[in-house]
């Protein structure tokens, strides 16, 4: 299955620490913003601050607007976020400290259960033409101009996010720049999980 999620089907959620809202782009079956397997967003980071807590969670978070932010995490590991489409990892449990580097920042959360789901997250600053990998499930964010699924010649356009299920390997192929590919494999059962506030 094949199919591109445009920005009006996008969701506003509350952040869980009351300071703000994110945008869902998706989230699996069944899932809501205390408990899931899977979740994609974007956020507007405004004024600097202690991210809501996701413990249970890993997350890959990818600046697309802005000059940047540095996450401190449990004041030991530090990421430094300066150029488009960098990428910082890191685990939702830790304590982190948001601190923008000049003025709001926008970016892409990709996050997933610990226990049950697996993510690789790639990102491509310059036009190329990139091989889809093997996965349960697959997602593909443009960012700006336009991308294009070559084998089944479909278009996504900026600001758009395509999803295709169980992709096979050497099958399709996404040309583009400025996006967003996202892997996504997981296990059968999740264990119970609620987040605390």
């Amino acid at each position: 299955m094949i199919k591109i999620i445009s920005p009006e089907q996008f969701k506003h959620v509350p952040w869980k620490n009351g300071q703000g809202s994110t945008t869902e782009l998706a989230i699996n079956d069944g899932g809501n913003v205390d408990s899931f397997k899977w979740r994609l967003s974007i956020a507007s980071v405004i004024k600097n601050g202690v991210f809501s807590d996701f413990s249970g969670y890993f997350r890959n978070l990818v600046l697309i607007e802005g000059q940047g932010i540095t996450l401190e995490h449990d004041q030991a590991k530090t990421d430094k976020l300066d150029t488009l489409l960098s990428i910082a990892k890191f685990d939702g449990t830790s304590r982190t400290l948001g601190l923008l580097k000049s003025g709001p920042i926008k970016d892409f959360n990709i996050m997933t259960n610990k226990s049950c789901t697996h993510a690789v997250v790639e990102t491509y600053f310059e036009q190329q033409i990139v091989d889809i990998p093997e996965c349960d499930l697959c997602f593909i964010y443009c960012l700006s101009g336009q991308c294009t699924l070559k084998q089944q010649n479909i278009t996504l356009p900026a600001g758009h996010l395509l999803k295709i299920q169980a992709p096979k390997v050497g099958t399709l192929q996404i040309e583009g720049q400025k996006m967003i590919i996202i892997q996504i494999d997981t296990k059968v059962k999740c264990k119970p999980h609620a987040n605390t506030v």
